[in-house]
């Protein structure tokens, strides 16, 4: 007896349907973790009548299970060459295979059963799917604020801005709404009612924060002189780490905002939730982009600042290093962002530059200055290239002993040396 299994990709995940042994079968021999789709979810877009009645006990026998995709499993949507629609922007196929051993990807023909054939189930199920991806993004970003959950607590209480504190009651709100939608499996009017509103004020707070990132790497930017640069780079530390704990938070709210709404959609207007979902999935996009734009913004300030530090180490050899150092746990906490809401993005530390690696260089740089003018010098015939040798010499070993006037000053004293040693030629 041959066992059929259908396969559902968004871009996000991957659903995966059939009889419950199969499903796990296939999930097993591709050592895939996995949650429960929540297929009788989707009987309520089936309508009335005998074909919604057989269709629903056909989704009461089928098993879902949803995967995260990963780089392993977008590699198996690739080996399984799901077929990809412009019009639902999803990649669906089936998989055949004897009790439960599935062989290969058989390419999808129309049968009546399929749950792939009827608009409306796929439509469901693609909702489903990005109700549990973002699900899943949601839990990533609670272990983050969970990772730094004293310093995000000593942010909630020291903000005293309005737009900061009506996020907060608006987390209330929707926190209590998700827990009324796990309890009742669905999401009534009465229930959106009371956060419906929410989006324009989570909108504001992440605009309000982000401006507050544009405005601490406008103030980096401001600083030349080291000094000043080192306490503003210090005091950018727990500033981008609170703000980043407010975006962090806020785009968590957007997101169960976001579940609760296709859940009403499903309840609803279940003939408008494939379009609903796509549009929804855009607008997260954007505001993904919107973040990565200005808080990759903030990093370049603070790599920038790193690097000018690292130019005068020798003339502030306890600031500089203090300047890259902030510049790189700013950058570290931006990267760690970053991965919490899926934001591909690079980071690579700035490395402090040692005092005594920056003189030994001033050092070698100024002794291939000398050699140069040896050669130069021997054109001028033995005593000038006698000369010429000296200075050389006593060049390095003032470079030696004064290493710590940075290089302006071992060339003043180079440069002194070469005068005394002409005066003294002269004497001869």
């Amino acid at each position: 007896m041959d066992d059929e299994i259908q396969l559902i990709s968004d871009g996000e995940g991957l659903a995966v349907i059939g009889p419950a042994a199969s499903v796990e079968h296939f999930l097993a021999a591709e050592g895939l973790p996995s949650k429960d789709l929540g297929l009788r979810r989707l009987k309520s877009v089936l309508g009335t009548g005998a074909a919604a009645a057989q269709a629903g006990s056909e989704i009461a026998a089928q098993s879902g299970r949803w995967v995260k995709l990963s780089r392993e499993s977008a590699q198996l949507v690739k080996k399984y060459g799901l077929r990809d629609s412009a019009k639902t922007g999803l990649g669906t196929g089936v998989l055949k295979g004897r009790k439960g051993q599935i062989k290969g990807f058989v390419e999808f023909v129309k049968a009546p059963r399929s749950l792939l054939t009827n608009p409306a189930m796929l439509a469901g199920a693609a909702g489903i799917m990005a109700q549990l991806a973002m699900q899943q993004a949601m839990d990533e970003i609670t272990d983050y604020l969970a990772a730094i959950d004293e310093k995000v607590d000593d942010v909630r209480r020291a903000q005293k801005d309005a737009v900061v504190a009506r996020m907060i009651g608006v987390g209330f709100v929707v926190e209590e709404a998700m827990i009324i939608r796990e309890r009742r499996g669905r999401v009534d009017q009465v229930t959106w009612s009371k956060v419906q509103n929410a989006p324009t004020t989570l909108a504001d707070t992440q605009a309000y924060a982000l401006l507050q990132l544009d405005a601490i790497a406008e103030k980096m930017e401001g600083r030349t002189k080291i000094g000043d640069l080192a306490t503003t780079a210090r005091e950018a530390e727990s500033m981008v780490r609170e703000w980043l704990a407010v975006l962090a938070r806020c785009f968590r709210l957007q997101d169960a905002v976001a579940v609760l709404e296709l859940d009403r959609v499903l309840d609803a207007s279940p003939e408008e939730l494939n379009g609903h979902r796509l549009g929804l999935k855009e607008a997260r996009q954007a505001r993904l982009e919107h973040i990565a734009k200005s808080t990759g913004r903030l990093v370049a300030r603070m790599d920038a600042a790193a690097g000018a530090a690292n130019a005068k180490v020798l003339l502030h050899p306890a600031k500089s290093p203090a300047v890259v150092q902030s510049s790189n746990e700013v950058a570290t906490g931006v990267h760690e962002f970053h991965e919490r809401l899926g934001i591909e993005s690079g980071h690579r530390a700035s490395e402090a530059r040692r005092w005594a690696d920056a003189a030994a260089a001033a050092r070698d740089k100024a002794l291939e200055t000398g050699a140069k003018g040896v050669g130069a010098a021997r054109s001028l015939g033995n005593e000038t290239l006698d000369r010429a040798g000296s200075v050389r010499s006593r060049l390095a070993d003032g470079i030696v002993e004064r290493a710590g006037l940075g290089v302006a000053a071992m060339k003043n004293a180079a440069g002194k040396g070469a005068v005394g040693k002409g005066s003294a030629g002269k004497a001869d």
